[in-house]
């Protein structure tokens, strides 16, 4: 196994902590080990392709910790009632339609490539910053508020289209239309 794969679990096992300290109302300790978290998959990320130490196992587990630590985040300041109740279900379910997508789409004999695309990318750094924000608000670091209300709707027009962008291409995908990978 690689170091990479290493950190990837590292992170795996730091969600139940951050949300067991976010649980007990720990937001300055739950904000480090969040920034920690995210810090750990840029390292992982970077050790992987400076030393060539990519791997199928990290290619899975990688995303798989990213969502993981951010659904875990967002339900728990759901189930605190810091976030909109509308917004932790969007999140979630987003992440839970791509991932019935490809796995039905798999079950069904035509499995579809996930790629990707710059609509996610900004919709997870987003919510990655929203967190962070929250968390920093809650940690008493700052008043933030004005800027959290801004994001939870930037996050919620670019989690449905981040899911528009994913859902349009498997549907044509599933129906066998031409050029739909």
């Amino acid at each position: 196994m690689t170091l990479p794969n290493y950190i990837t679990i590292a992170r795996f096992l730091m969600v139940p902590l951050i949300v067991l300290v976010m649980i007990d109302g720990h937001m300055l300790a739950a904000l480090v080990l969040f920034v920690l978290a995210g810090v750990s998959d840029g390292i992982d990320g970077f050790i992987a392709r400076q030393f060539d130490q990519t791997s199928e196992l990290g290619a899975w587990l990688d995303p798989i910790a990213d969502k993981f630590l951010l659904v875990s985040v967002f339900v728990v300041l759901g189930w605190l009632a810091v976030l909109p109740t509308w917004l932790v279900i969007l999140a979630v379910s987003r992440d839970g339609l791509i991932i019935g997508a490809v796995v039905l789409s798999s079950l069904m004999d035509n499995p579809v490539q996930i790629r990707p695309l710059m609509v996610s990318k900004a919709n997870t750094m987003f919510q990655i910053l929203l967190l962070i924000l929250v968390l920093a608000d809650l940690a008493g670091l700052a008043d933030l508020d004005a800027v959290i209300g801004w994001m939870i709707y930037a996050v919620a027009g670019l989690t449905i289209a981040s899911a528009t962008a994913y859902l349009v291409p498997w549907l044509r995908h599933m129906a066998g239309e031409a050029n739909s990978d």
